[in-house]
């Protein structure tokens, strides 16, 4: 180190001393929960509205139905979805399923082929039951699907850690059931299943959440992957994927 540099950096440190200044403080006055409980009619009510007006796909099931849901959006070979009607609302194959609720007037998806999907390790094999005709691949950290190969593939299916009603953002946290960040951003249509219990109103309810695992790698979602450029033209499909269907599970 050069003469001039000691000297320089000596002058800064007796100009600033040894004793380290208190951390400012920090205001906490912002709300740290909502008034309605994680999973209520209230809660779920608004985060529809969020993800409808983010231009996702939302369908409303049971348990039980999920597996014939899954089918139906993963259904290889070209056609309508079987469940959607001319006015963009999908329409509940059983009594037990309400009607999703969709963009109006947005075009009938799953009108392409979807041959393959990547599943993480983790995900519930009964979801999967009804995908007899499509190609399923596990990817893990363990044993990872290269780039090319996750860009050939028609979508994903996850589960997810916590929704957050009031932005419509749902976070994954890298979870068996929810798999790599890769998985979730490179196909061009995630399937998301969330549990009305895992929806909470605010985001410092999901935050307090996803504190008890720092370390995990986030992926907050919301809506579908859209950009626009300086004169607002929308583009939908560049830093992830183009189309967010999201079934929500009673």
């Amino acid at each position: 180190m050069s003469d001039a540099r000691t000297e320089m950096l000596s002058r800064i440190r007796t100009a600033l001393g040894t004793s380290t200044p208190e951390p400012a403080p920090v205001p906490r006055e912002y709300r740290s929960a909502g008034e309605h409980a994680a999973g209520s009619a209230e809660v779920l009510e608004v985060l529809v509205d969020r993800l409808v007006d983010y231009k996702a796909h939302v369908h409303r099931v049971t348990a039980a139905d999920l597996p014939e849901l899954l089918a139906e959006l993963l259904a290889p070979g070209p056609g309508a979805d079987p469940g959607r009607s001319a006015e963009g609302q999908v329409v509940g194959s059983s009594s037990d399923r309400s009607s999703d609720i969709l963009p109006a007037g947005r075009e009938a998806e799953v009108a392409r082929a979807r041959s393959s999907v990547v599943v993480p390790p983790g995900i519930e094999p009964a979801w999967l039951a009804g995908l007899a005709d499509v190609e399923v691949l596990t990817d893990s950290r363990e044993a990872p699907l290269s780039a090319v190969e996750l860009d050939g593939t028609d979508a994903v299916v996850t589960a997810a850690r916590v929704a957050v009603a009031e932005t419509g953002t749902i976070v994954l946290d890298g979870e068996p059931d929810q798999g790599r960040r890769a998985i979730s951003l490179v196909p061009d249509v995630h399937v998301c299943v969330v549990r009305t219990d895992q929806v909470v109103q605010t985001v410092p309810e999901a935050v307090r959440l996803l504190d008890a695992d720092p370390g995990r790698p986030l992926t907050w979602i919301s809506g579908p992957s859209a950009t626009s450029d300086i004169e607002l033209d929308r583009v939908e499909g560049v830093h992830g994927p183009r189309t967010l269907h999201v079934a929500l599970v009673s």
